[in-house]
């Protein structure tokens, strides 16, 4: 872990990121009420991972999937219920985007239902050729999604 200020540390290692609460925040979350704890294992095993640590607690989170050239896809951005409010978003992000290993990849893309100013600080913007997108979803993504 690297320490950012006081007793706020960031850390990209997979083993350091507390699955417990991560499920347990993604659960409650719109997007991934419908998630099992293994496929969320899963989730988190096969992608890079980000975390802010408070007294040694995680407290926001997301994870990237990418090629680590061309194309990357944020998901599971979350501060924790009591932390809201305090930038630690904003911190997050700044961390994610400025890796040096994917700072420089080609597009980025996320989906959110109600985070829009949030990303928009950091470049993202409503895509500009939606006709161009394609997507195929589960019946169960469908709940979710639609």
């Amino acid at each position: 872990m690297i320490k950012i200020q006081n007793d706020l540390y960031f850390s990209t290692q997979t083993e350091d990121m507390d699955l417990n609460v991560i499920f347990t925040f993604v659960k409650n979350s719109y997007w991934g009420s419908l998630r099992t704890y293994d496929e969320q294992k899963i989730a988190v095993e096969s992608c890079m991972n980000f975390g802010l640590f408070k007294y040694g607690k995680l407290i926001a989170y997301t994870r990237v999937m990418t090629d680590m050239v061309f194309f990357a896809y944020l998901l599971d951005f979350f501060v924790v219920n009591e932390e809201q409010g305090k930038g630690y978003s904003k911190i997050l992000m700044e961390k994610v985007m400025s890796f040096p290993s994917i700072k420089d990849i080609d597009r980025w893309m996320l989906a959110t239902k109600d985070a829009h100013s949030l990303y928009a600080k950091y470049g993202f913007q409503r895509v500009k050729s939606p006709e161009k997108l394609m997507d195929k979803m589960s019946e169960r993504a469908k709940i979710v999604y639609e």
